[in-house]
């Protein structure tokens, strides 16, 4: 029987307060953290308009090797690592998969993903493909992959290695239960210990971007307002009182 560890999520209302706020910002305030580059860069949205934001179950693929694997091992399917992590999934789950920028292997098709979806999963986030795009494609499954391939997940040149354990994705380090938040611009990890801070400081810019993208609708000056210059400062707060915002942290 093969195990393989679980991992610990989030507390709901940091992900439920992260929905309001999309990747750009998440990476932007990241970035003046420290965390230079957050963004995944290889997996791209497949699905246009979606947007997610969930803990990180992973699975780490490598490269076949004879003494490590043969194909024979796959003819138990419970020594197959890719069914494991979809066997973790709960309501909000992502799973993010290294297959090593690999763009001829199928991580997972069309069955897999159907069980993933009845699971409550939220996306899938592959640094290489996934097969069965026609039948995949029907469930309006939020996905962010490299491409799509007809062969299965250890045709070619690389296996399924372990679950839960950390990876790199797309150039950037997931350790499970990372908070995954991806949209249209992409895929960006947030450490669960510097999610609060990235939803205050976030709220901040939201608000005084909103301010801003009003005044510049109406011809005001990028000088003044983007970024929003000191001198503008009594405006945002009034328009802040305004709309009812004082009192947001």
């Amino acid at each position: 029987m093969t195990h393989t560890p679980d991992i610990t999520r989030p507390p709901k209302e940091l992900i439920d307060a992260l929905k309001e706020i999309g990747a750009a910002t998440v990476a932007g305030t990241l970035g003046h953290m420290g965390f230079r580059n957050p963004h995944m860069v290889g997996p791209v949205p497949q699905n246009r308009g979606k947007s997610i934001v969930g803990p990180a179950l992973t699975l780490q693929f490598m490269p076949q090797r004879p003494d490590l694997f043969t194909e024979g091992e796959y003819a138990d399917p419970e020594t197959q690592l890719h069914r494991h992590v979809l066997y973790h999934a709960q309501e909000g789950d992502v799973v993010v998969v290294d297959a090593r920028g690999d763009m001829s292997s199928g991580v997972f098709g069309d069955m897999m993903s159907t069980y993933f979806k009845g699971r409550g999963g939220a996306g899938i986030v592959i640094d290489g493909c996934m097969r069965d795009r026609p039948n995949v494609e029907k469930l309006d499954l939020p996905l962010w992959l490299r491409g799509w391939t007809p062969n299965y997940h250890v045709q070619t040149s690389i296996y399924p290695n372990a679950v839960n354990v950390p990876i790199a994705c797309g150039g950037v380090t997931v350790i499970p239960g990372d908070i995954i938040v991806a949209d249209d611009d992409g895929v960006v990890v947030l450490p669960v210990a510097m999610a609060a801070k990235v939803i205050e400081e976030s709220q901040k810019h939201h608000d005084w971007e909103e301010f801003s993208r009003v005044k510049l609708m109406e011809g005001g000056s990028l000088q003044r307002y983007y970024p929003l210059h000191d001198d503008a400062r009594g405006e945002y707060e009034e328009w802040r009182k305004t709309n009812h915002l004082e009192n947001r942290s």
